[in-house]
């Protein structure tokens, strides 16, 4: 049976009744709700936090992200695309740690909120200036392919490894997830809407009975663990700056631009993924820009609220791929939802509660089709080029290869790059040669725009660079 279809809901359309539109926007939250809340349960005990700080420390991130969602959603890209936690910002924000860890976490908050919001500055500027959105002369097919390829295949360690911690809470994950979406889903459209969320229920849903039944002991991967809903609290009310008002040290700016740097290469093949996702005409420099720009504003009031950097989420362009569901109305809905969370602490901390291998199991299913994406954008190329093709193959085997070099995949040790007289850029070289994305970008950026080939050969002969662009009345027009 061919189980391919048109969008269901495109970037204008509502969801009827709201009901649908609600779980709609909810699975986006649980899509992404992994991998943002793995990053303070990471940092948290780093820096010796509390259960209560720790229970802060998520709803703060959860806050943040839904408010840089709206602001990514209605004013920058404008297109279906969720803002979260960024991992790119690990490497500055454990060395901040190092640096102040001892005075407490209160004050190690402090400084991280400084530093991200002065980095934030920096990518308001590069934003709305429009320096990021002149990139796109240089940006083919051939380049943005890889790139967004990129962007699932370099999360492999966090796939099949997490998800091997418990194989039947993962197997169910995975197993719904391809039942619902593409043998149920094609006969009953609700299965096709919902396919992410109905197998992350169903999976935690047999997760907690085996918990309560005994064969899953505290420890366990797949124990689902209740206890954070008795230390969180009911409502939050210190919203702003709930770790103290923030402290501001060049050095800590320095260092956290590199992760910035990361973010807005990784953001900037986000873009295209999720447009080409949400089958929309080719992206305009503003809207880009626009992006950045907002990125920029989100990441300084993720610093006001007490949260960290975010960034744009991969997990959940591959669910707009998944059900072909684009509309911006759902992930509104979605906002609203993180916003929630973040001030009503106990709902929170029991959605928190979702086990590592049920994350693993959705990362297994959602991250090879943000793959297929990067592949399809990649055929307005020539792909019978052997000039593309091996720039191309040149950039993904790099994409993946560098970073097994300074994340220590190949090698005993990572290979961390120290100069002495300019520790700000060994921070930079470290974290991009980490990037799969970032190492991808700029050898296909060099390669692509300094050997000869015709703009037909690059894919660029219907860009709307050289032409307008072939749209239907109504795709995008607040774009």
């Amino acid at each position: 049976m061919n189980v391919e279809r048109k969008m269901q809901y495109t970037l204008e359309e509502v969801p009827k009744p709201f009901g649908k539109a609600f779980f709609l926007g909810a699975q986006h939250v649980l899509t992404m709700f992994g991998a943002t809340v793995s990053v303070p349960l990471l940092l948290g005990p780093v820096m010796e936090m509390s259960p209560e700080q720790i229970a802060l420390l998520v709803s703060a991130v959860m806050l943040a992200s839904g408010v840089a969602t709206f602001l990514q959603v209605n004013f920058g890209t404008r297109l279906p695309i969720v803002q979260g936690v960024s991992f790119a910002f690990l490497g500055p924000f454990f060395g901040i740690i190092g640096a102040v860890g001892a005075m407490g976490p209160a004050v190690t908050m402090q400084h991280i909120a400084g530093a991200i919001m002065l980095g934030a500055l920096v990518e308001i500027v590069i934003g709305f200036t429009g320096i990021i959105g002149k990139l796109q002369k240089f940006v083919s097919p051939v380049v943005i392919g890889p790139v967004i390829a990129l962007i699932g295949l370099s999360l492999w360690y966090v796939g099949a490894p997490d998800a091997a911690t418990n194989v039947l809470l993962s197997t169910t994950v995975i197993a719904l997830t391809f039942i619902f979406a593409l043998i149920l889903g094609p006969k009953r459209p609700f299965f096709s809407l919902f396919p992410v969320l109905l197998a992350v229920v169903v999976a935690w849903t047999l997760g907690l009975v085996l918990s309560l039944s005994g064969v899953y002991a505290p420890g366990d991967p797949g124990y689902i663990d209740l206890s954070a809903v008795a230390v969180a609290p009911w409502f939050r009310v210190n919203l702003i700056f709930p770790w103290g008002m923030p402290q501001f040290d060049v050095g800590f700016f320095l260092v956290i631009l590199a992760g910035y740097l990361a973010s807005m290469i990784e953001s900037y093949g986000d873009y295209h993924a999720i447009n080409q996702a949400a089958e929309g005409p080719p992206l305009t420099e503003k809207q880009v820009s626009r992006g950045i720009g907002f990125e920029g504003v989100g990441c300084f009031l993720s610093g006001v609220f007490g949260g960290f950097s975010s960034t744009s989420y991969t997990e959940n362009i591959g669910l707009v791929g998944l059900t072909r569901v684009a509309s911006r109305y759902v992930v509104n809905i979605g906002v609203v939802v993180l916003i929630f969370l973040g001030i009503f602490g106990k709902f929170g901390a029991v959605v928190s509660s979702i086990p590592t291998p049920i994350v693993g199991g959705l990362y297994c299913a959602l991250f090879g089709l943000i793959a297929s994406i990067g592949l399809s954008n990649s055929a307005r190329a020539d792909l019978s080029s052997m000039r593309n093709q091996m720039i191309m193959g040149f950039c993904l085997f790099m994409g993946i290869s560098v970073p097994g070099i300074f994340n220590g995949t190949h090698l005993s040790d990572p290979m961390t790059l120290q100069f002495d007289w300019a520790p700000w850029l060994s921070n930079i070289i470290n974290i991009v040669g980490s990037t799969g994305m970032a190492v991808a970008a700029i050898f296909g950026l060099i390669l692509d725009n300094v050997i000869p080939g015709t703009p037909e050969e690059r894919g660029l002969e219907h860009d709307h660079r050289y032409g307008p662009p072939e749209t239907k009345p109504g795709d995008f027009p607040h774009a």
